[in-house]
């Protein structure tokens, strides 16, 4: 019989609702929760694929020491006393966790207990550092807290949208059609993109404003300016309810229009018409992700946006209000437990001696850390230089992911102690743990999220724990009791961590705190398990409403008054002769984080299959490199080999590269290796989008394609990226110098079956080799090489690995790389949904669909998630253009 599960997706901050279905024989299919209040149903690219990622191959299913298998209790108490000794002999501060947005709450609250409350130190901190802390120290400095004002139905009942820093069509899709289907039902809705970039998010656009990399301060230090001189100032909020304007004031009269001009590169048309239409439009929502975050000046970014809204009292008011769009799925559900290592839980300030001591005796723990812990930068600075020797590392892949990457995995390889919680055996990060602990999954952990509009939700298990994983909060608090803590950590189920968590949010509350759920911190399990999403707050005896916050006032420093603060443009041009190109790091619409999870899917795989780099056409020209070509990217912290996309979206002298590929998937791509330790002075947040490098293109003998059955093995090539493919694997490679035997070197890469011999050819002149092996009428593997990028049509290759072959004619025909006239070539994925091609688009606009939903009615094309209906119109704009020539 059927089981159907209602959970939540555990991608980005949107925290969309999913139907899981489990069949008879255990197959899952997902759909959107059309009840959920933050999807309606809808899903995206990612969420849609969540089925095709759930195998166990590559699972991390039993405890390891040493590589070894151990049991539960040898691995636990090895920890707890490694730990241990480490805080006898070096102090609490020698020791430290670094944990994870990929958390549920109930894990984040155990791990902050643990350290903070009976560890006694706060060298805790979270990979969500790297994402939203900037807008976490923005908050409080306005606020006196961290509290987002408002929500995502503002989006739709706005009359202006400023997305700045935001690609929000690929980075949170699903809010992205929100807005483009209120934008579609109220055209007189305007929307400001604000980016260095034309990402697809411009499609919605009415303007498009290519910022300067880094300049956002400037630009909203000049809007509030104008909206002094406009006389857009609300003075009655600002005098009733607001501090610190007339020293705001002072600072914005430094940086003139000109000022704002020059540090821009904005045309100063274009710079008038956004101040006019936030000065004259009333309801107006800004939303702001990495590309404000991910600064050296991340927090004054935040604060100079803050400063606009509170400037004209639109804030907390139905569309209205600035908006910090969180990355992952719960970074702010670790937000509330305190799981930075410069908060405490419940959003109670580690510097406050009161909130310390309230804190302290609400979990009756022995000590409480008295300062704020290392940053996540400095804290692999700490296990670099010695000071931390203990680590521990949950549910996240900082080898990849955090900046001057290289320095973090020597610091981790060099480290004493270091355990590693995860779902799988092989990452970057656990290659060089002593202690593996196997981690529950999505589908199998039960607990609950909070997304970007302060929506909590559950998560709820449909699949039985594979092997010997345990949740994240088990082996948290199993070490707590084996460091003598028993009744401290005597949780038997993620209901009790989360009525604990709701009873400290009220505890000693009475509403001087933003976020208090008390009202559900006696849930019975029945209810936990039946949990309905909710926002918070939701105060003990309150019914359950949604909320906004600051429309009155009624902020969180001791004045109830918010904060204007007095921000000034920093420099933001980092380039010089050595490196003179600004390289920017981001997400692209179909992968996630460094791909543990969607990199297990074909179809998420389809539109993007190898890292790349995106730049301008004359940039490319002037250091030689063409379409296709493989180029290295250098920084003074290292170098990354990938290929290169050349398109007009980029700006001169910018070079854009997403940050997903790892050791597992390339060979030289872990992009944050490029990536200096800079931070933002006050939120501790590395500066990920504005970086120094140098660009040339990559001199590779040979380049090849090749598709397998079989997973590649260790393909020695100068580059490679592999990449799941439907019935298979596809790999990109380029050789710095020739293979005396290529046949041979298939053979042992693609795992060719001795005794099976290549069907192919070689052409001296050119230097092209085609190579094809066969088991009866399958495809084993097809190798194309040439000088130069290989010209094959790779969505046909990889379909030929489920094709039967018993024809010659078919073989020869594989061989030569052409598809046959019954089998046209579909081109590169554009909608990966329904695996729709290029190709495939422009012949339906040839044959007269010339819309975007022409399109979807003939191919499907864009009618499920709506991520690549962007590029769909600008195939179709392309088509059309040419036509008219």
């Amino acid at each position: 019989m059927e089981k159907e599960v209602k959970t939540t997706c555990p991608y980005c901050g949107v925290g969309c609702g999913v139907i899981a279905t489990v069949d008879d024989n255990g197959a899952v299919a997902v759909r959107g929760d059309a009840d959920h209040p933050a999807n309606f149903g809808r899903l995206c690219s990612k969420g849609s694929a969540l089925a095709e990622t759930l195998d166990l191959d590559g699972r991390l299913l039993h405890p390891e020491i040493d590589g070894c298998q151990a049991g539960w209790d040898e691995a636990l108490d090895l920890v707890a006393a490694r730990f241990a000794e480490t805080i006898a002999e070096h102090g609490p501060d020698s020791v430290a966790f670094y944990v994870s947005g990929q958390l549920l709450t109930e894990d984040y609250y155990v791990a902050n207990k643990l350290m903070k409350g009976f560890v006694g130190s706060a060298n805790i901190d979270t990979n969500s550092r790297l994402c939203m802390s900037s807008s976490v120290a923005g908050h409080r400095r306005a606020f006196g807290s961290d509290t987002v004002p408002g929500t995502y139905e503002d989006l739709e009942l706005a009359d202006l949208v400023v997305l700045t820093g935001s690609n929000l069509a690929w980075c949170h899709p699903v809010l992205y059609q929100r807005l483009a289907a209120a934008k579609a039902k109220r055209p007189g809705l305007k929307i400001v993109l604000i980016d260095p970039r034309r990402t697809m998010t411009a499609d919605i656009a009415d303007l498009h404003l290519a910022i300067r990399p880094d300049a956002d301060v400037a630009l909203f230090v000049g809007l509030f300016s104008h909206l002094v001189s406009s006389n857009a100032v609300d003075q009655n909020y600002v005098a009733a309810h607001t501090a610190g304007f007339g020293d705001t004031l002072l600072a914005a009269g430094g940086v003139s229009f000109d000022d704002v001009l020059e540090r821009t590169g904005l045309p100063a048309m274009q710079l008038r018409e956004f101040y006019r239409l936030f000065s004259t439009t009333e309801k107006v929502v800004t939303c702001y992700s990495q590309g404000v975050n991910q600064s050296s000046s991340g927090t004054d970014k935040v604060n100079a946006i803050l400063n606009c809204h509170l400037a004209t009292g639109r804030i907390g008011r139905p569309g209205m209000g600035p908006f910090s769009l969180t990355g992952q799925p719960n970074a702010m559900g670790g937000r509330e437990v305190g799981g930075l290592a410069n908060m405490l839980a419940a959003h109670m300030a580690i510097e406050d001696a009161g909130d310390r001591d309230r804190v302290q005796r609400f979990w009756r723990s022995p000590k409480i850390a008295e300062k704020p812990g290392l940053k996540a930068v400095d804290l692999f600075r700490a296990v670099a230089d010695g000071r931390v020797k203990a680590l521990w590392i949950m549910a996240t892949n900082p080898v990849v992911s955090m900046p001057d990457a290289d320095a973090v995995e020597a610091a981790i390889r060099a480290c004493p102690f270091v355990v590693v919680s995860d779902i799988l055996k092989e990452t970057d990060t656990a290659r060089h743990a002593h202690v593996l602990l196997p981690s529950l999954g999505w589908g199998e952990k039960s607990g609950t999220v909070t997304n970007s509009e302060r929506r909590i939700s559950r998560q709820r298990a449909f699949l039985a724990a594979p092997g010997e994983a345990r949740a994240d909060w088990w082996q948290l608090a199993e070490v707590g009791r084996r460091l003598g803590h028993t009744d401290a950590f005597a949780y038997e189920a993620p209901a009790a961590i989360f009525r604990e968590h709701a009873a400290l949010s009220a505890f000693e509350n009475a509403g001087s705190r933003d976020f208090d759920i008390g009202a559900y911190a006696d849930l019975a399990l029945e209810d936990y398990d039946g949990l309905t999403p909710f926002q918070w707050p939701q105060r003990q005896g309150q019914k359950r409403a949604e909320s906004r916050f600051f429309a009155a006032g009624n902020f969180y420093h001791a004045d109830g008054r918010g904060r204007f603060v007095a921000v000034r443009p920093a420099e933001t041009d980092r380039t010089n002769a050595d490196y003179p190109f600004t390289l920017n790091t981001g997400r692209i619409r179909d992968q996630w984080h460094t791909m543990t999870r969607t990199g297990k899917s074909a179809r998420l795989s389809a539109h993007i299959a190898e890292p790349f780099a995106e730049l301008h056409p004359r940039d490319a020209m002037e250091i030689g490199v063409g379409n296709a070509d493989l180029i290295e990217i250098e920084s003074p912290e290292g170098k990354a080999f990938v290929r290169a996309l050349i398109t007009e979206r980029q700006a001169r002298g910018s070079i854009f590269a997403p940050m997903h590929w790892n050791d597992q998937f390339a060979a030289k791509a872990r992009i944050d290796v490029l990536v200096p330790p800079i931070t933002d002075r006050l939120s501790g947040q590395p500066a990920s989008k504005n970086i120094a490098v140098a660009a040339r293109k990559f001199k590779a003998t040979h380049y090849a394609f090749a598709v397998s059955l079989a997973k590649p093995v260790d393909p020695d090539a100068a580059y490679w990226a592999l990449a799941k493919a439907a019935g298979g694997w596809r790999l990109e490679l380029a050789f710095a110098e020739p293979v005396d035997d290529w046949a041979g070197w298939c053979r042992r890469v693609l795992a060719i079956p001795q005794g099976v011999e290549p069907l192919g050819y070689a052409d001296a002149q050119t230097g092209d080799i085609r190579l094809a092996f066969f088991d009866g009428p399958q495809l084993l593997a097809a190798f194309f090489l040439a000088r130069e990028p290989v010209a094959v049509a790779r969505n046909w290759a990889i379909a030929q690995l489920g094709a039967d072959h018993a024809n010659l004619r078919k073989r020869f025909a594989l061989v030569a790389g052409r598809p046959g006239a019954d089998k046209p070539d579909p081109g590169a994925t554009v909608c990966s949904c329904f695996g729709v091609g290029v190709n495939q688009i422009v012949a339906a606009v040839r044959g007269g669909c010339h819309s975007v939903e022409a399109v979807g009615v003939a191919l499907n094309a864009g009618t499920n998630c709506g991520s690549c209906r962007a590029e769909i119109r600008g195939i179709i704009d392309g088509c059309l253009a040419a036509a008219a020539e």
